[in-house]
């Protein structure tokens, strides 16, 4: 009988054991419960939208330094008191900022080899032939910047087609004095090329002594675009400007069929030191308050118009993620903290802000993830940005999200990217994370246009961007360990060659190893 007893004794522990930890598995972990109260309140939500919708009307562009720049960063401050955060501030920052004032263009064609200035008053006829060149054309242009504070050249044109490294090679003996005529993007569309910035493209011409840039907006529908042209946020010396598409084939097609072609650009600009202000507001970690995640997206734009596309619907669905946190009490592991970036237009002015004083008071050791939106939307997946260690992790998460919502794709990719608020961070080996949005296909053509208005933004799409990324950011602030850690300075060394950024990085003045 004992040995009976015995023998049950020893059936029923692994048993009792084995239920146990059955029961563990099959109760369904705080994230997925977090999910489905994301998914919950912020589905189908349009107060991200509204608040974006407000501020364009209420406040116009958000360009840094200027009085409406000062109207939005008040604005989202108001904004996260009003969702109940208690821990908001103001990151202060003191910068060389630059806005246009104006800006006039002639190309002037002529039959002979001599070329003088142009004069004003002359008119373009339709279509140039032998018989009248020698006529002023007026395209319509915008400064890019950091040109100069006051510019008057005139100097030969030279085509350089798409402006890459191999385009100012071959025609670097004739670039000296020159103003180049250049693409924006790789115009006709080619895979097989990597496009590079357009600040980049003025490094190059800077490089080789051209005396001025003219810019093709590769976009049909006289849209002009602008944005920086300076690598670093300096002013640049040559001036450099853009045209439209249409004015640029005309210009390319009467170059054609004219001896020689110049060009004068005349343009004022002010420059000078301006403060802004980066909003944080913090959420505080339940277990790891010393590990911190950060959720950003620039609020600043350019003033050309409103700036809806790029980036309110970026920064206004951080401070939409950051209320739906604040309303349920969500409480992850780590601390986030969700900040909204001004000077990202001029340079990533706020970012390289914050990560200089990060640096300096050693609070970039805390720092274990950033997420970054910028013309986010409709997020149908997420980018891992080259660190191959998240796939099994963001795929894992992704397969949860698509468990609550079946619409999602869960499509996963990792490419490492430049030029925009996560560069400063990504330059400390800080892991990278941003969502993968398919705007609607006509949005894209506004990018830092003079159309870039609330009548682009799609309610549903900025709905969509705030719950998958709201469940990212708390599964990677919650979870237990993160796959992804701090990379070294050599290994962020070894990153950038892998990823293919080392050019542009050198072209940027931003790569500190060996030349």
């Amino acid at each position: 009988m004992r040995k009976l007893f015995l023998y049950c004794i020893a059936l029923f522990i692994p048993l009792a054991f084995l239920m146990i930890s059955w029961r563990e598995t099959a109760k369904p972990s705080a994230q997925p419960e977090a999910f489905v109260l994301i998914a919950k309140e912020e589905m189908h939500c349009t107060k991200g939208a509204e608040a974006l919708g407000e501020a364009t009307r209420i406040i116009g562009h958000r360009l840094t330094g200027s009085e409406n720049g000062k109207k939005a960063e008040q604005f989202a401050f108001d904004l996260l008191k009003k969702y109940g955060f208690k821990d908001v501030r103001f990151h202060e920052f003191e910068v060389d900022a630059w806005s246009r004032n104006k800006v006039k263009l002639n190309v002037y064609y002529s039959d002979t080899d001599t070329a003088s200035p142009p004069q004003t008053g002359q008119t373009f006829p339709a279509k140039l032939t032998p018989g009248n060149a020698g006529c002023v054309t007026n395209p319509e242009v915008v400064s890019l910047a950091h040109s100069p504070v006051k510019a008057d050249v005139f100097a030969p044109m030279l085509d350089v087609g798409n402006g890459l490294n191999a385009d100012f090679e071959k025609q670097k003996d004739q670039i000296p004095g020159k103003i180049v005529l250049l693409n924006l993007s790789v115009y006709p569309k080619d895979s097989t090329l990597k496009n590079l910035h357009r600040s980049e493209k003025t490094a190059l011409a800077i490089k080789h002594g051209a005396a001025g840039c003219i810019f093709i907006n590769n976009v049909a529908g006289r849209i002009l675009l602008t944005g920086t042209a300076s690598v670093n946020g300096e002013l640049i010396p040559i001036p450099a400007v853009c045209i439209t598409q249409e004015e640029g084939l005309n210009i390319r097609q009467c170059m054609s069929l004219s001896h020689k072609a110049s060009a004068r650009i005349v343009m004022s600009n002010h420059s000078g030191k301006i403060k802004a202000r980066n909003v944080v507001a913090t959420l505080k970690g339940s277990e790891l308050p010393d590990e911190e995640i950060i959720l950003c997206g620039h609020l600043d734009s350019w003033d050309l118009a409103t700036g809806a596309i790029d980036n309110g619907i970026g920064s206004f669905t951080v401070l939409e993620i950051a209320r739906v946190f604040e309303k349920l009490k969500l409480k992850p592991r780590r601390t986030i903290r969700f900040v909204t970036f001004m000077g990202e237009e001029q340079g990533l002015l706020g970012s390289k802000a914050l990560v200089k004083e990060m640096m300096a008071d050693g609070s970039i050791n805390k720092l274990r993830y950033v997420i970054n939106l910028d013309m986010a939307g409709n997020t149908q997946g997420f980018n891992a940005s080259g660190r191959p260690e998240m796939e099994a992790f963001t795929k894992k998460v992704m397969s949860e999200m698509k468990a609550v919502d079946s619409s999602f794709k869960a499509s996963y990719s990792s490419s490492a990217g430049l030029h925009s608020d996560h560069q400063p961070f990504l330059e400390q080996g800080i892991p990278i994370m941003e969502p993968e949005g398919h705007l609607d296909a006509g949005v894209y053509k506004f990018y830092h246009s003079n159309k870039d208005d609330f009548s682009l933004v799609n309610p549903e799409h900025m709905s969509r961007c705030a719950t998958f990324t709201g469940m990212m950011v708390y599964a990677i602030a919650d979870a237990k360990e993160i796959p992804a850690k701090r990379l070294s300075d050599e290994e962020t060394k070894i990153f950038f060659i892998k990823a293919k950024l080392k050019e542009e990085l050198i072209l940027g003045g931003e790569w500190r190893w060996e030349k």
